[in-house]
């Protein structure tokens, strides 16, 4: 159904810049340079200068980048690895596919990880942890990393909702041994299919994921150095993605004034609780502008009728997947998280009229 306030409008977005990447596309399409050319170099360089780090590899999903990355750490069977259980699957599944045990902890009312529990659930076995910053808030990465430091543990930014936050200054990404970026089409940066990259200040572990990526051959020398995995980010999306990265500053201060135009209409609103947490030492993106609410089912169903199109991440705790072989859990937070939150539509294209309409249906549906 077309709705008033959309989620997203792809179609919109692609109007808007329809020249820029036509361009890039047909460029990059005469040439013939569809593999492991100069417009994926060019990306790398420019991802990695605005992330703040050494190095950036393309490939093909957020997936990989997390299970490249654990790969090239050396994360291996029998080895345990702490994440949080209010996340996207694809982030405990990559820990799955090294043969490692994934170890869930809980979330704070920000939706990132209990940084008590994560220390609590450090045992001789853990080799790793993942932290996720959601919804473009990042996790609380300067306590994060001291326990890590402590514990001498791999740390793996699982950073796909959420480039170009900050946390006390250092971006998304720049802080563990990787970050792990999705470009699937409606992230902050989409593509026109699904990509991915690393983020890495580690020489040896770009060179690795580069290596793995191109199953397991490096290019310049045709050697092969592990039984490696296709997963390379192709020229085409990385010259769309090189298009849309010299606007995302611009598209950050929209979602943040979009953000905030939501904040000032929603307060107080029935039992609404919005995404305005209080901390400066944060500067969040909003990838996902979310909202919790006891009601949400019935408002969710009322914003449908009169037009307006929201998400839900995610309906229930990842455990109760039973075909995920998952143990059970009593993380609280994340049960009332998965009972309570909606995304309302927020995109590069929300506009100030979108929110208004918004937020007038929700004081009509809590009056």
């Amino acid at each position: 159904m077309p709705y008033r306030v959309p989620f997203v409008d792809a179609r919109e977005h692609y109007r808007r810049y329809r020249p820029e990447f036509e361009s890039a596309l047909l460029t990059t399409v005469a040439n013939g340079d569809l593999i492991l050319r100069q417009q994926l170099k060019d990306f790398e360089a420019n991802l990695a200068a605005f992330c703040g780090t050494k190095y950036a590899v393309g490939l093909n999903s957020g997936y990989h980048a997390l299970h490249l990355s654990l790969v090239a750490a050396g994360i291996k069977a029998g080895d345990e690895v702490i994440t949080v259980a209010h996340t996207f699957v694809a982030t405990i599944s990559a820990i799955v596919h090294c043969g490692a045990t994934p170890v869930l902890v809980d979330v704070t009312p920000d939706y990132n990880m209990d940084v008590e529990q994560f220390e609590r659930a450090i045992t001789p076995r853990t080799r790793g942890v993942i932290p996720v910053h959601l919804n473009g808030r990042m996790a609380d990465m300067t306590r994060i990393m001291a326990i890590a430091e402590k514990h001498n543990l791999v740390v793996v930014e699982d950073a796909a909702q959420s480039l170009g936050a900050t946390v006390d200054g250092r971006r998304a990404g720049s802080i563990g041994l990787t970050g792990c970026f999705s470009f699937y089409p409606f992230k902050i940066l989409g593509c026109f299919g699904d990509g991915g990259a690393i983020t890495t200040n580690d020489r040896d572990v770009a060179v690795a994921v580069s290596r793995l990526r191109y199953n397991g051959e490096d290019r310049e020398t045709g050697e092969y150095h592990f039984h490696g995995y296709t997963a390379l980010l192709d020229n085409v999306q990385a010259a769309v993605l090189d298009v849309k990265l010299r606007h995302l500053p611009a598209w950050i201060e929209h979602r943040r004034a979009i953000a905030e135009r939501y904040n000032r209409g929603l307060a107080g609103v029935g039992d609404l609780r919005v995404p305005d947490f209080g901390d400066a030492r944060f500067h969040d993106v909003f990838q996902n502008y979310v909202v919790r609410t006891k009601r949400r089912e019935d408002f969710r169903a009322f914003l449908k009728e009169n037009g307006v199109e929201t998400l839900l991440h995610w309906p229930k705790p990842v455990w109760e997947h039973k075909a995920l072989d998952l143990p059970a859990q009593t993380l609280q937070e994340t049960v009332s998280v998965c009972r309570e939150v909606i995304s309302l539509p927020m995109s590069a294209e929300t506009t100030p009229e979108h929110v208004d309409i918004v937020v007038e249906l929700a004081r009509q549906f809590f009056r």
